[in-house]
């Protein structure tokens, strides 16, 4: 999968159902590429796509059961491959690594709201 395939779902697994052109901009791709992009996610039913109740115009593009499930299992891998990491740090770089972990939270709060663009 690539890249932009696992960013995307990981967009909407944070911030729920999405325009395919707000995902474009979150992921800083063209239209017509995310276009491309949620067609071959929708075939391995990654996601779908729904009208949206407010504008019947509008679709949206929603996660499938099957790309939550994948979102999570990445994320956990994530994690348990750093666990094993930090277990290898002496006690000293544990201790740095907890005492940076208030400002990691805000860099991660920025770059949300960074990738998530202006509120509407």
């Amino acid at each position: 999968m690539s890249i932009t395939s696992a960013a995307t779902l990981a967009t909407l697994h944070r911030t729920g159902p999405r325009r395919i052109t707000d995902l474009a901009v979150t992921e800083g791709v063209t239209q017509p590429a995310m276009t491309v992009l949620v067609r071959v996610m929708e075939e391995s039913g990654l996601v779908e796509r729904r009208g949206d109740a407010s504008d019947k115009r509008v679709t949206l593009v929603c996660l499938t059961e099957a790309g939550a499930s994948y979102v999570q299992t990445r994320r956990r891998a994530g994690v348990d491959a750093l666990a094993r990491l930090v277990d290898e740090l002496a006690a000293d770089e544990v201790e740095a690594l907890v005492a940076a972990l208030p400002a990691l939270a805000h860099l991660a709060e920025l770059e949300s709201q960074d990738r998530e663009g202006p509120k509407r």
